[in-house]
């Protein structure tokens, strides 16, 4: 299948969700943007579903049996805190069995403009041979997926690597597929521009205080 699944190609009812969530009047309801985050978050985690390998399995039902296709195995999901905890969420609600991996990394700035990804914390299960899908609202340059899934990669080879974001830049898709080809990747909608500072346009601004409120800045 092709490396990249685009959701706003297609005419289906996640559009108004990212489309809310870039509203800037709609941005004021914190509530509101999680739970669009959320929601995309289940809508991806069911496109991803599709790719899962399965088996025929007999369920025993009050009137007799029924033969139905069951995953094989259940995903790892992981997320980079904070902004990613709804989309985790989201891919939860449909992946109720699912391992959990959880990342701390955020954007050092330096004085020049500059800025390095610092990776704070850590908490993954055995990935050997697993399907591992990671879920982040923003991919920008691509550097923070790129420093988070070599450290995932730490814990084990998984054999298949979903990468699923809601708005992703041009730039960070070729930088994350250069630098791990073996990604799939499953994006809301592509956006062409980066500025100076590596933000998206038009984007929708910072998706951890969109979420979850203003934090200090450094």
């Amino acid at each position: 299948m092709p490396k990249i699944f685009n959701l706003s190609k297609q005419n289906t009812v996640a559009n108004q969700f990212l489309a809310e969530m870039r509203d800037v009047e709609i941005q004021h309801d914190p509530m509101r943007f999680r739970k669009n985050l959320e929601r995309l978050g289940e809508i991806l985690a069911y496109e991803i579903s599709k790719t899962l390998t399965y088996e025929k399995k007999k369920v025993e039902t009050p009137l007799g049996e029924s033969e139905i296709m069951l995953p094989v195995q259940q995903p790892v999901l992981a997320t980079i805190m904070r902004a990613g905890l709804p989309m985790h969420q989201g891919m939860l609600n449909i992946f109720d069995r699912a391992g959990n991996a959880f990342l701390s990394a955020y954007r050092r700035h330096h004085k020049d403009g500059s800025f390095e990804i610092s990776l704070d914390y850590v908490s993954c299960p055995p990935l050997l041979d697993s399907v591992l899908i990671i879920s982040d609202p923003m991919l920008a340059t691509g550097a923070s997926l790129e420093v988070c899934l070599n450290e995932l990669l730490k814990h084990g080879e998984p054999s298949d690597i979903h990468v699923a974001v809601a708005i992703a830049a041009q730039d960070g898709i070729d930088h994350l597929l250069r630098m791990h080809p073996k990604v799939q990747l499953w994006v809301g909608a592509i956006d062409e521009e980066l500025t100076a500072k590596s933000y998206i346009v038009p984007g929708l601004g910072d998706a951890g205080d969109l979420a979850y409120g203003s934090k200090l800045q450094e």
